[in-house]
């Protein structure tokens, strides 16, 4: 035992420490087939990989096929230098788990998104889902991007099975690999979005993405769903020309990120800036005449200078960030190398979108990168808030000649928005009340019906009461149904919203509809009224949007404009955020056919919802019909002095002279309309 354990080692000894090479496989028997094929599968799997970044193994492995890009052959980040550290932070070693990317449409974004596909399959393999607009996108990127892009990079054809061999594991939506697999899906696709779970995930054009997959919720956050086993060793690159304010997915992802910005110095003067759209200015008619002017030195940069401009770039954050490991990145289309897309292109293509909205959107999302602002956008709350108006101690000021309320059902509770009105639909906000306990609590509706008995003084001292209370039925109908029909339907109208434009009246009905109570089939249901409720949303944004007259104009006797909106002091921010909690942005259908729609920009917008049933409430009990009589025996009821309705057209008086097929024998005198809540 002691003459072999004093035999020394073959892989150890005096000649290793004197530097001398030894050969670990001297010893072994060669002499078999296959054997140096071994041997050499051993080597190399005892080499370590280099320790490589995204963009170091793109410019090493990567060569671009004429099949998919404007310039084939080895690619090299040096041509967009700002995707260089976009790239890198999807590197192992970058402790972002979160990175977004909103620009420009053909910056190169998609491509660097296949450089991080192709580092994944080479260097750091694990199971990755990439998620397309649709399935049908998806299988156009695998034809004409993810082949080529494996076709054309020896270090990905070796790992990778050719698709018409058997049991390669590479079909169209799947490519197998050794220690991961690429799954390609639609973002249309519910079962593709919980198929696996993903190291490594890639959103490309998120904002194409639908608002539900399959009904089953947002695809972005199903998809984050994947990652969730993986904790810190995730990555999710999100990645989208930008849409419409207050729907673009990819605007709130950088919004919530860091928000860097590629800061590229001034060649005359070394100012370091980011490239602005309004700092790229043309002689009036000219757009070839184009070029940047430095914010530093205002002297103008030809298109020359972007090469070295870029080249010594870097990206800045201009924000904090909620989550550390959340990174943002935003480029426009100024940052574009030279041959791909010029600033004389940009100024030619802004100057021929003019006159026309839909260009106009285009432009600012394809060439500048952000999002388009509807027409039909509500006006800032902070500016709302700037409007707020002090009542002077009143509950109803002067003006205001009925109430209707707006009642918004809400699971855990009721809110209810009191709204006057005076001529011309003239309106002051009265009362916010938020009834806790919702549809299920008795107490609940008791304190609702208290509130039709309530009375609001006015300025004369007088009272009022509400004189429509609409409320909306969308959430537990049958418990709406069965309190309005204890109350009676003088003072209270059930409603129902309905979307669209194109409908002959803003509010039809009533319709008798069955109600269910405990089982038990009513045989005459309530009385339901239908609310088109974009209509009266489209009206109040631009009520909203009205000018005030200033106060020299008051002390002429200028009265507010008809439709102006009155908000009281007391109103808090997060009411103003959810009156202007919608947008009116542009849709497009399956057959590609555009509408117009309202959208949520945030969670809650009961203000709004609740402003809506009020005036449809107003227009229930006929306010829109009111002949001149009726605004007059209102204001004597208020006391309040007769004002002259403001004139609605300034055609000139109709000649005396009677025309032709006019009658001339007079029409008997219609009897003067009398509104229930005025009766006696």
């Amino acid at each position: 035992m002691s003459d072999s354990t004093s035999t020394p080692s073959p892989i150890s000894g005096s000649r290793l420490d004197e530097g001398e090479e030894h050969d670990l496989t001297a010893d072994l028997d060669l002499g078999f087939d296959g054997a140096e094929d071994i041997l050499r599968s051993w080597r190399k799997g005892m080499r370590p990989d280099p320790d490589l970044t995204v963009s170091e193994w793109a410019d090493e492995h990567r060569w671009l096929s004429s099949r998919g890009a404007a310039e084939p052959g080895r690619y090299r980040t040096a041509r967009a230098p700002y995707l260089r550290e976009i790239m890198d932070a999807l590197s192992p070693r970058h402790p972002a788990q979160r990175v977004t990317f909103m620009k420009a449409a053909q910056v190169g974004a998609t491509e660097a998104g296949n450089n991080w596909i192709g580092f994944v399959i080479h260097h750091a393999p694990g199971p990755m889902l990439a998620v397309l607009p649709s399935l049908e996108l998806a299988k156009r990127t695998s034809r004409g991007r993810l082949d080529p892009l494996i076709a054309d990079s020896a270090a990905l054809r070796e790992r990778v099975n050719p698709a018409r061999s058997r049991d390669a594991g590479n079909s169209m939506l799947s490519k197998e690999f050794p220690g991961g697999i690429l799954v390609l899906t639609g973002a249309n696709s519910a079962t593709g979005l919980r198929s696996m779970p993903a190291r490594y995930i890639f959103l490309d054009e998120v904002d194409a993405y639908p608002a539900s997959a399959d009904e089953e919720g947002d695809p972005v956050t199903l998809a984050e769903a994947r990652t969730t086993t993986f904790s810190h060793r995730r990555k999710v690159f999100l990645v989208s020309t930008p849409t419409i304010r207050g729907l673009s997915r990819i605007e709130r992802e950088f919004d919530a990120s860091d928000q860097r910005r590629y800061f590229v110095p001034c060649p005359h003067c070394g100012h370091m800036q980011w490239l602005q759209f309004e700092r790229l200015r043309w002689d009036k008619g000219r757009p070839d005449t184009a070029a940047y002017h430095c914010e530093g030195c205002e002297r103008p940069i030809a298109e020359h200078h972007k090469t070295q401009m870029l080249e010594r770039g870097e990206w800045r954050a201009t924000a904090v960030s909620a989550d550390p490991y959340s990174i943002g990145f935003h480029i426009s289309a100024l940052y574009s190398p030279l041959g791909w897309k010029s600033w004389q292109q940009i100024a030619r293509e802004w100057l021929a979108a003019q006159g026309s909205e839909e260009m106009l959107r285009v432009a600012r999302n394809t060439l500048l990168g952000e999002t388009w602002v509807e027409s039909g956008d509500a006006p800032e709350w902070q500016r709302l808030a700037e409007r707020r108006e002090s009542y002077a101690g009143v509950q109803i000021p002067v003006g205001g000649l009925f109430l209707t309320a707006g009642v918004d059902v809400q699971k855990d509770r009721i809110e209810v928005d009191v709204w006057a009105w005076g001529r011309s639909l003239e309106s002051w906000l009265i009362d916010h009340i938020v009834i806790a306990g919702g549809p299920d609590d008795p107490a609940c509706w008791d304190k609702l019906t208290a509130l039709l008995g309530r009375t609001w003084a006015c300025a004369n001292g007088a009272v009022m009461v509400i004189g429509k209370m609409a409320i909306d039925t969308g959430y537990e109908a049958p418990a709406v149904y069965a309190w309005a029909r204890k109350q009676g339907f003088d003072q209270v109208a059930p409603i129902k919203g309905l979307e669209g434009f194109n409908r002959a009246t803003p509010v039809s009905g009533p319709t008798f509809v069955d109600a269910t109570i405990g089982g038990k089939r009513l045989r005459r249901g309530a009385r339901l009224w239908s609310v088109a409720t974009a209509t009266f949303k489209t009206e109040t944004y631009r009520f909203l949007r009205l000018e005030r007259p200033s106060d020299e104009d008051r002390a002429l006797g200028v009265l507010d404009a008809p439709g102006t909106v009155h908000l009281p002091d007391w109103i808090d921010t997060e009411w103003l955020k959810q009156l202007v909690a919608e947008q009116l942005v542009t849709v497009r259908n399956k057959r590609g056919y555009a509408h117009p729609e309202w959208q949520k920009m945030r969670e809650r917008n009961e203000a709004l919802d609740a402003r809506v049933y009020a005036r449809a409430a107003a227009w229930i009990m006929g306010a829109d019909r009111w002949d001149e009589a009726t605004w007059r025996r209102l204001e004597a009821q208020a006391g309040v002095e007769t004002r002259q309705a403001a004139p609605v057209t300034t055609e000139p008086a109709a000649p005396t002279t009677p025309k032709a097929g006019t009658p001339t024998t007079p029409r008997r005198k219609r009897r003067a309309y009398t509104p229930n809540f005025m009766r006696d």
